[in-house]
């Protein structure tokens, strides 16, 4: 982040298109456009770009009082799921004699082209405006040099034809606004290239392609499917009472998880006061449901084990292959976390089985406090994160 008098230098050069200005505090639409537009990085500075609130064209300090309300919710902009892939960026308050501002640093993005609500903004020169069609070009061909996580590598063994052009085709809608699809021209490649899944410079499918959209991912990734068991009492000696591998493009193993977790969800009455009762589940859904989701997003594709989905007596196990990843620790674990595999991440968001990152975990605690279950206990280690979720007691 800057320093202040870094700042104070950005403040008076009036002619650097790395810094857009604004007085508004809640204009939510300009600021992500203008996170987009930095995180692209069209005129590639490879240097961050910053949104400088309570400034004035002139560079002049608007006598803002910088909030932490208002620093909250600028930082909530990386985490809302409206930019996509999520964009690196910090959010600090630098205060003067004449009023505070407000500085979000963004850093440019090694997955472009980033997209706001579906259209990818840049700047060019002072101006911010959507992209055309060959700045895109550029971009997505930036990004394959740039390109570090695994689902951004390029499956050599596959072809176009591995994938299912049509599933891609409604995924698309979900992705990108109607106004840019109509006035699409582009080829097939340089589509599928534009949201991540096809490596025009390899001419073949991502491994995110792969996962999302392949026709068989397991071909090209053994281990990418859900070993699910449920057992009639505690011990995994047991044979089971039902079993299944869950295998196949993502939005259908994400949707059979979603229904073998309502399945396997049981209710009873709970006096509650006098006569009264209530319905209680003995695992609150939405909290298995985050817990799942959270494996498939975060796993470790190039690992041949598959995640672990087992239902005992009285607790679940969720196991997902790959460690905790990045800036996760386990001293810092869950409140801080990177993405093994962005593109996914942002594929989960786009087709609504992710409502915000960087929030599953707590947010299933929170669930299971108020169903009245245990805390949910997680065991890692360098190989796998193992979660186990107790029964609600009787």
């Amino acid at each position: 982040m800057l320093t202040h008098d870094q700042l104070s230098v950005l403040l008076s050069d009036l002619e650097l298109d790395r810094v857009e200005r604004t007085i508004s505090t809640k204009d939510t639409d300009k600021f992500g456009e203008a996170i987009c537009a930095f995180a692209n990085d069209l005129p590639n500075h490879r240097q961050p770009g910053y949104l400088l609130v309570g400034v004035r064209d002139n560079g002049q300090r608007s006598g803002l009082k910088v909030t932490d309300e208002l620093l909250k919710n600028l930082g909530a902009i990386r985490s809302d799921g409206n930019v996509l892939p999520q964009p690196a960026m910090n959010v600090d308050r630098f205060s003067f004699d004449d009023g505070d501002v407000a500085v979000i640093e963004v850093l440019p993005s090694d997955l472009p082209p980033v997209r706001y609500k579906g259209r990818v903004w840049i700047r060019v020169g002072p101006r911010r405006g959507i992209a055309n069609e060959q700045e895109e070009r550029i971009l997505t061909e930036r990004r394959v040099a740039l390109a570090r996580s695994f689902d951004a590598r390029p499956c050599l063994e596959s072809t176009l034809s591995d994938l299912s052009l049509a599933q891609f085709e409604a995924y698309r809608h979900e992705a990108i606004d109607p106004e840019t699809i109509a006035a699409n021209q582009r080829s097939i490649e340089q589509q599928v290239g534009s949201l991540h899944f096809f490596n025009p410079e390899r001419g073949c499918p991502t491994y995110a392609g792969i996962l999302l959209f392949g026709k068989n991912p397991r071909y090209f990734l053994p281990g990418a499917y859900v070993q699910y068991l449920r057992f009639p009492g505690n011990d995994i000696t047991e044979i089971p009472e039902d079993q299944a591998e869950i295998f196949g493009d993502l939005r259908t193993v994400l949707r059979e998880l979603e229904l073998r977790t309502k399945i396997l969800i049981q209710k009873s009455l709970k006096p509650i006061s006098g006569f009264q009762e209530k319905i209680v589940p003995d695992y609150p859904e939405w909290a298995l449901r985050e817990l799942l989701m959270n494996a498939v997003m975060h796993r470790n594709y190039e690992s041949n084990t598959p995640i672990r989905f087992y239902v005992f007596g009285d607790h679940v196990e969720i196991m997902s292959p790959g460690g905790l990843y990045g800036e996760a620790t386990r001293e810092n674990f869950p409140t801080r976390n990177s993405y093994r595999n962005p593109i996914i991440a942002e594929a989960m968001k786009i087709m609504g089985f992710v409502n915000r990152f960087g929030y599953g975990v707590q947010r299933a605690q929170a669930l299971l406090e108020a169903n009245g279950n245990p805390p949910a206990q997680f065991e890692l280690d360098e190989g796998s994160v193992l979660v186990k979720v107790s029964r609600r007691p009787s």
